[in-house]
């Protein structure tokens, strides 16, 4: 019979993200058993696009080895209503870990948490979709009792999510919230429009991304705007507002019109140097103002006003003059006043992703126990 100290872990995802996670959790639950007053984890599924690994009498799987050990399972693969069925009749405390990026899986968060079995997760398609879903997910959380983070939805392992909560749970009033909110857009920019030197063509830096990983295989899925949309949804909606979609709001895409009907990714990218031309524009202009082009995205909350795209910044402003591939989300309050409470720092990867995810289910223990 487990103890009441018993808390099993079940992944789903376990690509980029969710291998960083489970080395993570390797960590956590070796920590964690050195000290006889902590939660005993167990590991008990682990599952991916067409494999699972799983304990059908609910015992610990062995951490060592796990993507092999994955690899080899001749297991039944198990579907997600089947996962939540064996979930469900767990003897313990369940905690899903969902490290992908699915919204069939997402979807399914309301029927989770109303059985009890509570969620971490990076996914943010779960907080970003319908308005009505982000309401399911919180109305079955309340009911039920279970608990769902989502610090890695926004700004991977920076504590964005967890300091806008804050902010409006002690009843700071939150008037704006602005800030580069891609890794990959702030690679980009910072590199094709410098605060000194100068930046390479367009389709080169897209290029150089691309290659370096920072994009999608498909770049367009970055340049379109939709995944900083997502994330904008997510802290408006904290911050209280109603936004009912990311595409309910004036997100502006940096693909070309021309190339949006392109068949593939390759041949966005074989034809992108045709319309360099129209990104050097928008950066010389910028030059000629003394300022440099950023895409970021803001958060009106008095104007209930959300957009994303380019604007211009002066190259001594904080946004201007991020590196690499860092976030930047600043909070304006009441509260902070004119200066407002700036978080920088790596916002995207595996590690610090994983690590995010790793914080909310030392949280969820922390709130079991």
């Amino acid at each position: 019979m487990p103890s009441p100290k018993d808390v099993y872990v079940a992944v789903i995802g376990a690509g980029g993200v969710g291998k960083c996670f489970l080395s993570q959790l390797e960590n956590l639950s070796n920590r964690l058993s050195k000290n006889p007053s902590s939660p005993k984890l167990s590991l008990v599924l682990v599952s991916r696009s067409k494999k699972t690994l799983y304990s059908q009498q609910y015992s610990a799987l062995p951490l060592s080895n796990l993507s092999s050990s994955l690899d080899s399972s001749t297991q039944e693969h198990l579907s997600l209503p089947k996962i939540i069925e064996y979930l469900a009749a767990a003897p313990a405390k369940v905690v899903l870990v969902d490290n992908t990026s699915s919204q069939d899986v997402a979807d399914a968060y309301p029927q989770v948490l109303a059985k009890g079995i509570n969620i971490v997760t990076p996914n943010k398609k779960a907080f970003s979709g319908s308005y009505k879903l982000w309401q399911d997910i919180f109305t079955a959380a309340s009911t039920s009792g279970a608990k769902v983070y989502h610090e890695s939805s926004v700004g991977a392992g920076l504590p964005v999510i967890s300091t806008l909560k804050e902010l409006v749970d002690t009843g700071d009033e939150v008037t704006r919230i602005e800030g580069v909110f891609s890794g990959t857009m702030s690679f980009l920019f910072n590199n094709f429009a410098p605060t000194e030197g100068k930046g390479d063509k367009w389709s080169e830096e897209v290029k150089k991304a691309k290659d370096l990983g920072y994009t999608e295989p498909d770049p367009r899925d970055d340049l379109n705007g939709l995944d900083v949309a997502r994330k904008l949804t997510i802290l408006a909606r904290l911050a209280g507002l109603q936004v009912e979609s990311p595409t309910s709001f004036p997100v502006q895409s940096l693909i070309p019109k021309e190339l949006e009907s392109a068949a593939s990714g390759e041949e966005f990218m074989e034809r992108l140097y045709e319309f360099d031309d129209q990104m050097e524009d928008v950066k010389v202009q910028a030059e000629k103002e003394g300022k440099v082009v950023r895409f970021v995205g803001s958060i009106d909350v008095g104007k209930k006003e959300v957009k994303v795209g380019l604007e211009k910044f002066d190259r001594s402003h904080p946004i201007a003059a991020l590196k690499g591939s860092d976030n930047i989300i600043s909070f304006y309050t009441k509260r902070y006043g004119a200066n407002p409470l700036i978080i920088q720092g790596a916002g995207a990867g595996g590690e610090v992703t994983a690590m995010g995810v790793t914080g909310d289910l030392i949280k969820v223990l922390e709130r079991l126990s």
